[in-house]
């Protein structure tokens, strides 16, 4: 290799990986671990579900070799295995401790530049699972509009459609009147 390994781009460390170099998976995961843990937090909000969830996601990854090969961006591919499976531990910690919670209560943003988190969390409960998820990949992760479409496999109008209903949908959420008071 002329360049050194982390100098790589994705699509390189995969073809090395393909090739029988396994040092390649590990820069992979090195590069991919904390956007993983951060993306399982926001739906488990547990810290030992991520981490489970991130040791599924690269199991996961790992049993796609040899021959995978990336047609977009690594966090492109990634993101709806760790969102399955976080799903997947969030409800079973919610069957085993007998909760029922709401999705928009356990999707919270990890910042939140225009307002406090506690106000920001309040604006998110009002919001449905869609919105919820839509609106943290937009306005948390500045995400473009065609990379939520990917990342959801939805089109881009949908996504532009749920971005332009949220603010009415909080409007008319009970959460967010309760919460906030009759002037929302």
């Amino acid at each position: 290799m002329a360049e050194e390994p982390a100098e790589l781009s994705d699509q390189q460390l995969i073809v090395t990986l393909n090739a029988g170099d396994d040092a390649a998976f590990e820069l992979l995961y090195q590069r991919y671990r904390s956007w993983v843990l951060k993306m399982a937090w926001r739906v488990t909000r547990h810290e030992q579900d991520s981490l489970g969830v991130l040791q599924e996601t690269f199991v996961y990854f790992a049993g796609k070799f040899s021959g995978f090969e990336l047609t977009s961006k690594m966090t492109t591919f990634l993101y709806p295995v760790v969102r399955n499976h976080s799903i997947a531990v969030r409800r079973k910690r919610m069957r085993a401790a007998g909760e029922d919670r709401d999705l928009g209560q356990l999707l919270q943003p990890l910042s939140a530049a225009s307002c406090d988190q506690d106000e920001f969390d309040v604006l998110l409960e009002g919001l449905s699972d869609a919105h919820h998820e839509i609106v943290l990949l937009r306005f948390v992760d500045d995400l473009s509009h065609t990379e939520i479409a990917s990342l959801l496999e939805i089109p881009v109008g949908t996504v532009k459609s749920r971005l332009h209903h949220a603010p009415s949908t909080l409007r008319q959420s009970a959460v967010v009147r309760y919460r906030r008071g009759p002037d929302v």
